[in-house]
């Protein structure tokens, strides 16, 4: 199989097309960096010309109201395009709890990637993460002083990148879902109570000082970026971190 990755050089992507490679198929990277824009349309043709599947692993470069119109002209671009040029699979990497949240833009954004790609005309896969691991970083910086993480008590699932590359690289080299496909971590922690982990296995002597109005995630009401229902991957936080 000839699977073209769109995002191929990103956190994700890279990860899928070493293990699509490993598995003994065509993994081709596609990004900006290789000449391939899925806002002006520059590339994407020639990129997913020839290709099975196509797996969409571009992000917006925001999470404010702007990205929602980053998805539809990106998502037409690349719909139409696998229509012209026959593709018989397309995935695209979205968020568990996604259409439960609608007071983020952002996640807003990617329900609507998710309904264009339900509405195109490709068959079609989602798979759908919990938050990843390697976020916590950014996550610790967002309500952040010299002494105190000010973060709130939401339920979060963390999985491990390498485990979201994996089952992204099995769903494209199998047959279409037409559906979702939920994966998560093992564990779910509060988001407070990770934080206070991931300082502590640093080194770090600030205090998480918990707050329900701190940072991004203060608008996610109960455990909806939770699912011990999915698929789970392997990877504990704790051997993550170490």
């Amino acid at each position: 199989m000839r699977i073209a990755v769109i995002g191929g050089t990103g956190l994700i992507g890279s990860q899928v097309v070493e293990k699509v490679n490993a598995a003994g198929h065509e993994a081709v990277p596609h990004s900006l960096s290789t000449g391939v824009d899925v806002i002006s349309g520059q590339g994407v043709a020639q990129a997913v010309a020839g290709a099975d599947v196509v797996v969409n692993l571009t992000n917006s470069p925001t999470f404010d109201d702007a990205s929602p119109s980053f998805f539809r002209t990106s998502m037409d671009n690349l719909l139409t395009a696998a229509r012209e040029g026959g593709v018989g699979h397309f995935v695209v990497l979205s968020i568990v709890g996604v259409d439960k949240v609608p007071e983020l833009d952002y996640y807003r954004a990617k329900a609507l990637q998710e309904e264009l790609l339900r509405s195109g005309p490709v068959p079609y896969s989602i798979v759908r993460a919990t938050q990843f691991m390697e976020f916590m970083d950014a996550v610790l910086t967002w309500t952040a002083d010299d002494d105190a993480v000010r973060l709130p008590a939401t339920p979060i699932q963390p999985i491990a990148a390498k485990d979201v590359a994996e089952a992204v690289a099995q769903v494209a080299l199998g047959a279409p879902l037409n559906g979702i496909r939920d994966i998560g971590g093992p564990e779910v922690f509060a988001l407070d109570e990770l934080g206070r982990l991931t300082l502590s296995h640093k080194g770090d002597a600030r205090s998480v000082v918990t707050d329900p109005t701190a940072g991004m995630f203060a608008a996610v009401k109960g455990d909806v970026l939770t699912d011990m229902n999915a698929h789970l991957a392997p990877t504990r936080y704790a051997d993550w971190l170490s």
